[in-house]
């Protein structure tokens, strides 16, 4: 701990005041947060991760989110910087001393020395290892210190930095509210069973009250109905509307607890713990990516960006083609796409647009490229900028607050708070298919609740996304070879622009207005120009570190730093090897596409008038832009890429980012193609399915909530026909 204590107060060190020209500004909302003066700034230059609580907190998270490979690691360089010896290995001829014991621990060196000894480990080569655990300090460090917050729910660095995200009590206008006003009942109480507020007796009681038939014994919970699904995301809930509507007995597990507008915060740390996987913290195994992924009911739509596009005609036409998967060419898929649109509610307009999308917009206009307005799942004057963290406004309309809904009053119960652990499967030689799935054992997240929960059902549904559903196959005993292979995950790499409060119509912050409202497309569908949700702490995470001085001055202009990012359609992939064990490599071509986006994203910020633009390459890659010549952005902007992740030997790294997870339960025509066929069935299993991104052919290339529940209606409505089939012809499941 003291190591940690000492790491901590290197990343963010208190620094000496400065002297000021001019106070910072911060939002003003009513005199709560107004104008930061200098004394304000001062204090936080003061402020350091050294100080408590942050290093026991750092400490805590660490040992909940990283692997356990990753926080051994942590643990062994930690131990080796608390010995002399040690830090005389790690740290090099900066640990010497004149005086006696001649050799300084990590803790006792000056701050400029500990300073240069990260820097080194930073851009270490020759010892992987050290990068790494660089890179996991520094991202749990930051982010702890940035997002840390008190019994008020505030944390005292925000006033200097202008930060001011709403706070509980500061509740909005619900888009409804005069059409619906405010109840104590919830859209899904009718058919919600909470494991988290039941216990081992009560737990039968309030699943047969939904009107489903339990047995139990001591150990176990025996639930049957017609059709069980794990998940309650893009394709779980589409699943669960349009099989409850066709009359079965619907069951939806969810690991994830049920939130609803009135609940969410847009308090960075508590609403990532709650409402992401493993909080936030995925990442593939190199550490190259870090992967964002939905746990909570409505899975990912709960807290996606909203954008709502149709599969491109093209990826259509390859699927069909290519691949031979003909649905994708049919008036069904186009009909499926149009009923989600309608049921999303999507609107095609932005009343007003956010800084972020403002510059995206006046930059291209600038340069005359071609800017497309972003459908949305909102209404046209959504102006919600923290709708990742969950919409507090009520207005997105995710799978929670529709399809869900929908099923719900057609009788299905979602049982929140209960992770699938395998399959039920039974022997059975039967339409080449070896084995039968009759269900799924689950268990709650709840240690009251210790009993097992066996749900047997007529077919199970697996969507529970492109990394998990791969896990519980495996877990459950399958083995087709495609099962966790193909992930694609649409690589994106983020690029900066400082705008200073006086740039000329482009007023607000970056946090504030709709996330995603407009997108550029790069000729030849290289990338896909868009805007990120950055919250101050993942701000904090994703900003490259040099020095402490420096990433203070970068949080001070945080809330007017634009990000911009490239998104590719990969056609390179990675694999789901476990539960958060993800291996992604980007490939070459990939990697050109990345940086072609990024080099256009700068010109775009460039030319919207950014005072300083640059990446997030570790090495604090930046450009002055006022009074610079074109000649020399165009030299700045050829020393931009190739991507090398912090596994590369390169000194110089960037962190990757995505939210797209796809394909690694991909559909095929044969079992040598895929590991489900063209209706989402198993090839191994009889009465197994995958409805969710996994069974996505490839990457689609945009923003894939659309496309993942079109699949899941035309693959949900095949699997009622099927069952009336069955049930018509007498064939017994």
């Amino acid at each position: 701990m003291a190591a940690l204590t000492a790491l901590c107060g290197t990343l963010v060190p208190s620094l000496p005041p400065q002297h000021h020209q001019n106070g910072h500004h911060a939002q003003d909302d009513g005199g709560r947060r107004g104008v930061a003066s200098n004394k304000v700034i001062d204090e936080f230059l003061l402020a350091s991760a050294a100080d408590p609580p942050v290093p026991n907190e750092v400490a805590e998270l660490m040992s909940r989110r990283c692997l356990p490979e990753a926080l051994a690691l942590v643990r062994t360089v930690l131990w080796l910087l608390g010995t002399r010896l040690g830090s005389l290995a790690l740290c090099g001829a900066r640990c010497l001393s004149w005086r006696f014991p001649f050799v300084l621990r990590f803790a006792e060196l000056p701050l400029e020395q500990r300073e240069g000894a990260v820097r080194r480990w930073s851009i270490q080569t020759l010892l992987p290892p050290l990068r790494m655990f660089f890179l996991i300090t520094k991202v749990f460090c930051l982010y702890v210190f940035y997002s840390w917050t008190d019994e008020n729910s505030e944390n005292p660095q925000w006033h200097a930095i202008g930060y001011s995200p709403p706070l509980p009590g500061d509740e909005p206008e619900a888009a409804s509210a005069k059409e619906d006003p405010p109840s104590t009942k919830r859209p899904l109480d009718d058919g919600l069973v909470e494991t988290i507020n039941e216990t081992d007796s009560s737990l039968p009681a309030s699943l047969a009250a939904k009107g489903l038939a339990v047995t139990h014994d001591a150990t176990r919970i025996r639930v049957d109905c017609d059709i069980v699904i794990v998940g309650s995301g893009c394709g779980g809930g589409v699943s669960a509307s349009v099989l409850a509507a066709a009359g079965y007995k619907v069951v939806v597990l969810e690991k994830g607890n049920y939130f609803t507008s009135r609940d969410y915060t847009a308090v960075e740390a508590p609403s990532m713990s709650e409402l992401y996987e493993a909080g936030g913290f995925v990442s593939t195994l190199s550490g190259s990516a870090l992967l964002l992924a939905g746990s909570t009911v409505g899975g990912g739509t709960a807290v996606n960006w909203s954008a709502c596009i149709k599969t491109p005609d093209d990826v259509r036409a390859e699927w069909a083609h290519d691949q031979g998967l003909p649905l994708f060419a049919t008036g069904e898929y186009a009909d499926a796409m149009d009923r989600v649109f309608e049921r999303l509610g999507v609107t095609h307009g932005c009343t007003e647009e956010g800084l972020q999308n403002k510059v995206l917009r006046k930059g291209c206009e600038t340069l005359g490229y071609k800017v497309e307005p972003v459908s949305r799942n909102s209404s046209e004057g959504h102006y919600c900028g923290s709708c990742g963290f969950g919409c507090r406004a009520g207005d997105k309309r995710g799978t929670d607050t529709t399809w869900l809904v929908d099923a719900v009053r057609h009788g299905a119960v979602v049982v929140t708070g209960c992770k699938a652990e395998k399959l039920l499967l039974e022997q059975e030689h039967r339409d080449g298919r070896a084995k039968r799935c009759v269900g799924v054992v689950a268990r709650s997240t709840n240690p009251a609740v210790t009993t097992i929960l066996e749900v047997r059902a007529r077919a199970t549904i697996s969507a529970c996304g492109s990394l998990q559903t791969p896990v519980l196959l495996r877990r459950s005993g399958l083995s087709n070879r495609h099962i966790g292979k193909n992930l694609h995950l649409h690589p994106t790499a983020l690029v900066w622009g400082y705008f200073p409060d006086t740039t000329p119509d482009l007023k607000g912050k970056t946090y504030e207005g709709g996330i995603i409202t407009s997108l550029h497309k790069v000729e030849g569908r290289r990338a896909i120009l868009e805007t990120p949700a950055m919250g101050l702490a993942a701000a904090g995470t994703q900003f490259p570190w040099v020095s402490g001085r420096d990433m203070k001055e970068r949080m001070l202009r945080y809330g007017r730093t634009v990000h911009l990012f490239s998104m590719v359609r990969d056609r390179g992939s990675g694999a789901v090897h476990g539960d958060r064990r993800v291996a992604y490599h980007l490939d070459a071509a990939d990697g050109e596409d990345m940086r072609e986006g990024m080099r256009r994203a700068l010109r775009v910020l460039a030319a919207a008038g950014a005072a300083e633009i640059g990446t997030h390459r570790s090495d604090g890659q930046r450009f002055a832009c006022r009074g610079a010549s074109e000649a020399a952005l165009e030299e700045f902007l050829d020393g931009v890429g190739p991507v090398r992740g912090p596994q590369s030997k390169a000194e110089a790294w960037t962190l990757c980012c995505t939210a797209h997870q796809m394909g690694s339960c991909r559909m095929g025509t044969t079992a040598a193609d895929g590991a489900v066929d063209a209706r989402g069935e198993s090839w191994e299993a009889r009465g197994l399915y995958v409805c969710d991104g996994s069974v996505l052919p490839s990457a689609v290339g945009v923003n894939p909530m659309v496309t993942i529940q079109s699949v899941a209606y035309c693959l949900a409505t095949g699997i009622a026909e099927s069952l009336r089939r069955d049930q018509a012809s007498g064939k017994s499941y």
